[in-house]
C-alpha cells in the first residue's frame, strides 16, 4: 500500500529524526514547544555544521562537492539540507561486460553543464564520536531517501564525519537501516499530529543533554509541558505580593 504524498507545508525537518531517536521528550521540547538551550556540545556541533553546510559547489578532478543542498521527500514528509553531497564521476571498464547489468546507481546521473555521469554520496557532519546506537545513521539514511526520490536513483552508501576523530564512518543503506528509518519517520509524523510532550524519564544520556535544566528528568512531575510550567510560574509570581 502506497503512502499518500505530503504537501510542502506538511514536511518535517530531517534533523528531527535524530532528536526523536535519541529521546522522544527531547524531540517534543524542541519541535513542539520551541525550547532550546546551548551547552558546550551543541555549540561545537553548531560551529562544525556552519562550516560544513555553507551553500556552494566545489569542483575537483572526478568530484563535485555540493554544500547545503536542499533535500525533500514528499512520500515520507521530510525536508532539510545536507551538509555535503559528493558527486563522484562514474568510470566504466573498457571491453564487453559479463554478468547482469550494473545497478541503477552505477549508471549515475547527469549534472547541468558537466560532462559524464555522477554518483551521489551524502556526508553528514557530527561533532562527537561514532555511536553504538543508530541515531546518526538514521538521519543520514533519511537524506539518502530524499536524494533517491529527487534524483530517481538508488544509493548504496554515504558517510558520517565525526569531529572528535576527524574520520569518516561509511554507512551502507541496507534493508534493515531503511526499514528503521521509515518506521521512525512514521512515528515522527504520528507524534507531530498528536502534539503531546512525553513525560520525563531519566536515563544516563540525559546528563549530556543541553535541555536537562528544562526537561528536569529527575523531577517527580506530572510531565507538564514547558509552556504550562512557565505559565504557572508567571501566574504565581504575579499573584505573590511584593516584598514576600
Amino acid at each position: 500500500m502506497n503512502r499518500p504524498m505530503f504537501s510542502e507545508s506538511e514536511l518535517l525537518p530531517i534533523s528531527a529524526l535524530q532528536h526523536l531517536a535519541f529521546c522522544e521528550r527531547q524531540w517534543a521540547l524542541i519541535h513542539l514547544e520551541n525550547a532550546w538551550d546551548e551547552n558546550l556540545l551543541t555549540t561545537e556541533g553548531r560551529i562544525l555544521h556552519k562550516r560544513a553546510d555553507t551553500p556552494g559547489v566545489e569542483s575537483r578532478p572526478g568530484l563535485r562537492i555540493a554544500r547545503g543542498l536542499r533535500l525533500r521527500n514528499l512520500r515520507l514528509g521530510l525536508v532539510g539540507r545536507a551538509d555535503v553531497v559528493e558527486f563522484h564521476r562514474v568510470t566504466r571498464s573498457d571491453g564487453p561486460r559479463r554478468g547482469p547489468p550494473e545497478p541503477e546507481v552505477e549508471s549515475g546521473i547527469q549534472l547541468d553543464g558537466v560532462e559524464g555521469l555522477w554518483r551521489p554520496f551524502p556526508v553528514e557532519y557530527k561533532r562527537g564520536r561514532p555511536k553504538r546506537e543508530s541515531w546518526d545513521k538514521v538521519q543520514l539514511c533519511a537524506q539518502a531517501l530524499c536524494l533517491e526520490e529527487m534524483l530517481g536513483i538508488s544509493l548504496n552508501s554515504g558517510a558520517l564525519f565525526y569531529g572528535k576523530t576527524r574520520r569518516r564512518l561509511e554507512v551502507h543503506f541496507d534493508v534493515m537501516l531503511r526499514q528503521q528509518t521509515e518506521a521512525l519517520t512514521e512515528r515522527l509524523q504520528m507524534l507531530n499530529r498528536l502534539r503531546e510532550t512525553p513525560r520525563p524519564e531519566y536515563r544516563k544520556r540525559c546528563d549530556n543533554c543541553s535541555l536537562y535544566s528544562i526537561c528536569m528528568p529527575k523531577a517527580t512531575t506530572s510531565g507538564i509541558s514547558v509552556q504550562a510550567y512557565l505559565a504557572g510560574a508567571i501566574r504565581t509570581a504575579l499573584e505573590t505580593p511584593q516584598g514576600q
